[in-house]
């Protein structure tokens, strides 16, 4: 038996209905705050993700689904969306249209190598936003808003938000000079990686998993201290919108988020329900001025967030929250006799092309089995026919709530059944 690989999953009837749920919801919601649907494609030149997410991530170094195609391009499934849209926005010059921003949405598989556990597979899907082309602070505030209102139109009450500036340039710049002076006497004591990075990116030592512990972090340069007075005021002013929203956050002046494209605001919404486990985080963004730049497009500031769905879930059932999944049938058909099977087959696109949600035995069971079957399925009422239904050119209508039963005609079923759904 071949198995699927590791790190991926089957959704099956039954739980793909959740899914689907969730996914209309998002678009639902994102319509609303006028966002647009892009699609971009599942896999992209590597370079897009290299240039993009950047080559100090440990996403680019280690997590990469990346392939040689038969043309000799070097192609990488596609680890996140934000740069795969800022890659489509200067393709397509999104930027030379009339409205702006653009704000966009998508969903989707994203691929990353890593060991796989409860809410972080291998393959996952990712519901994302990106409003390119406003440095506006009221825009940030919507995008958190966006992301705690989809959260919250679920029913989910223990989030929590927490919310950090990167600063513009000048500030990374005398950020990153305090953190490589900071660092640098232990740097010995820093894994493999980190002394890497120190060089290279020390904003990412602050997001290292194997020395989170290490007593130099706590006592790491914060960025909060190194602001200028334009990034510090950005940063007050995003805050004052999302007060007027009357959206909760805490300040962590520790966030860092683990992609290079990040500046200015950053933020990720947690889940802090009991047992939802030790990885907290449902969702994360921010600003990312600068990257449709890297992306050899013109100047043009972004900010956007991206959710797992994986992980959605487990907050949804750490809160016991049941979604509002239909999963009954309107109508069973049960025919009884070849003439009647023949006319159940047309009755049944009738029914379907009506709206209605129909379905029939395809296995020659008796019609006690049948009915079993119907009410497995929790069909709302079961057609039957057989000879005499057929003379009459009528169904017999059984409403399985309360067990009633009357005769219908073919040309008046559609409205009953409408009626009474």
């Amino acid at each position: 038996m071949i198995n699927l690989p590791r790190g991926t999953q089957d959704i099956l009837p039954g739980e793909s209905e959740k899914w689907q749920y969730l996914e209309r919801r998002f678009i639902e919601l994102c319509t609303r705050y006028n966002y647009k649907e892009i699609r971009t494609p599942i896999f992209e030149h590597t370079e897009v993700f290299q240039r993009g997410v950047g080559d100090t991530t440990d996403i680019v170094q280690k997590e990469m689904y990346t392939f040689t195609d038969r043309g000799n391009r070097q192609l990488t499934l596609r680890p996140e969306g934000t740069a795969s849209v800022a890659r489509a926005y200067v393709q397509h010059k999104l930027y030379g249209q009339v409205k702006q921003p653009q704000k966009l949405f998508y969903y989707g598989p994203m691929f990353r190598y890593e060991r796989p556990q409860a809410g972080r597979m291998r393959q996952f899907i990712q519901f994302g936003i990106e409003a390119l082309g406003s440095a506006d602070p009221a825009i940030d505030a919507e995008v958190i808003d966006l992301a705690m209102t989809f959260y919250q139109s679920l029913g989910l009450k223990s989030l929590r938000l927490v919310l950090n500036t990167l600063g513009d340039q000048e500030s990374r710049m005398a950020h990153r000079n305090a953190l490589i002076n900071h660092f640098t006497p232990i740097k010995d004591e820093l894994c493999s990686d980190c002394q890497v990075r120190l060089e290279k990116n020390p904003l990412r030592v602050l997001d290292c998993k194997k020395d989170c512990d290490h007593e130099a972090m706590a006592s790491a340069p914060k960025i909060l201290d190194y602001l200028t007075e334009d990034s510090r005021h950005y940063f007050e002013q995003v805050k004052k919108y999302l007060d007027e929203l009357g959206i909760e956050y805490v300040i962590d002046p520790t966030l860092v988020r683990g992609l290079d494209y990040y500046n200015h605001t950053a933020f990720e919404i947690m889940s802090e329900a009991e047992g939802f486990g030790a990885i907290t985080t449902l969702s994360g963004g921010g600003r990312y001025n600068g990257l449709v730049e890297d992306l050899d497009g013109p100047n043009t500031p972004g900010i956007g967030f991206a959710l797992s769905v994986e992980r959605l879930l487990l907050a949804l059932d750490a809160e016991r929250i049941v979604l509002p999944v239909e999963q009954a049938l309107d109508c069973y058909l049960i025919a009884l006799g070849e003439e009647a099977e023949l006319k159940a087959s047309g009755l049944m696109k009738t029914l379907r092309l009506a709206g209605l949600q129909v379905d029939k035995d395809f296995l020659a069971k008796k019609m006690k089995a049948q009915l079993k079957t119907a009410d497995r399925e929790k069909a709302k009422f079961v057609l039957i026919m057989g000879d005499q239904e057929l003379e009459e050119e009528a169904v017999l209508v059984k409403d399985m709530a309360n067990g009633t039963q009357e005769t219908v005609s073919f040309d008046s079923i559609v409205n009953y059944l409408k009626e009474r759904l």
